[in-house]
């Protein structure tokens, strides 16, 4: 304990020297403090301590992020995307297409191609198609709409004046026929004249139906068939509540907006399956 204490004693003495700098000896020299020299050579360690050059902090980790996608990577995907047999040049197409094949409710969509992309035309629209669906393999007279890849007349009709269409027009007369009858050399074409007979459509009668209507090129040229293979497929103005022979119909409104749209130059091709059978084509 003694020992302690001379210890404590001594700490103090060094720590009362260290604050006043020196003391009197025995013989008035001005002598050092025991201990001092150690205290000097700490404070100038720290001295040479606080001289040298700051630790530069160790940099954090920074989160990677993800690799921004490349223009034109990827292409956009919608039902005219899933088309494989257009011509090289179309660059206009029309999808029709419904649930299933015995339905006669459906959708027509319209796209446009651009940078190797097909975009939109228009919003969707509603459509009414023959009384018993789609059919692959329609024949005269079953009330079903065609599937298949089809392209337009040349000419579009309507009992009232050009709404203003790319196409040649033709404002509907009286006599003004299409040939359902498929034992005259003329089956499946306009015609002016007397009746061609069988189930041909006086054209010109037929309101409001063919205020306007674009010609579907099914079985154009005709092809020999037994039972022949169906006529008069168009593209025409919708009755409300009601289904088709076998033609696509719109609201005139969408009718007249689809024809003004229509290109000759584009190539535009129809389009007509189940929403499930469009990768056939």
């Amino acid at each position: 304990m003694r020992a302690l204490r001379r210890s404590a004693l001594a700490v103090l003495t060094v720590l009362a020297l260290s604050a006043c700098g020196a003391v009197t000896g025995e013989q008035g020299a001005v002598e050092q403090a025991p201990g001092a020299a150690d205290l000097v050579e700490a404070r100038d360690q720290l001295a040479r301590r606080a001289d040298l050059p700051t630790p530069t902090p160790t940099a954090r980790p920074t989160a990677s992020r993800p690799p921004t996608p490349k223009p034109g990577g990827s292409k956009t995907t919608n039902d005219a995307s899933r088309l494989r047999t257009l011509p090289a040049g179309t660059t206009q197409v029309i999808v029709v297409k419904a649930n299933g094949f015995g339905t006669s409710t459906g959708t027509l969509q319209a796209f446009s191609k651009r940078g190797g992309n097909w975009t939109p035309a228009f919003d969707s629209m509603p459509a009414r198609l023959g009384t018993k669906g789609f059919k692959d393999s329609k024949v005269e007279g079953d009330l079903t709409t065609p599937t298949g890849v089809y392209s337009f007349g040349g000419t579009i009709y309507g009992i009232a004046g050009n709404p203003g269409v790319r196409y040649g027009y033709h404002k509907l007369v009286a006599n003004d026929w299409w040939n359902e009858n498929p034992a005259t050399d003329g089956y499946n074409s306009f015609f002016h004249g007397a009746d061609p007979g069988g189930a041909s459509e006086a054209l010109w009668e037929t309101n409001p139906q063919y205020r306007y209507f674009a010609v579907i090129n099914y079985n154009i040229p005709v092809r020999e068939a037994n039972p022949p293979r169906g006529s008069g497929i168009f593209l025409h103005v919708s009755v409300p509540g009601r289904s088709t022979a076998g033609c696509v119909a719109l609201v005139e409104s969408d009718l007249v907006k689809v024809l003004r749209w229509l290109d000759p130059a584009a190539k535009p091709r129809i389009v007509m399956a189940p929403a499930s059978e469009l990768d056939r084509y």
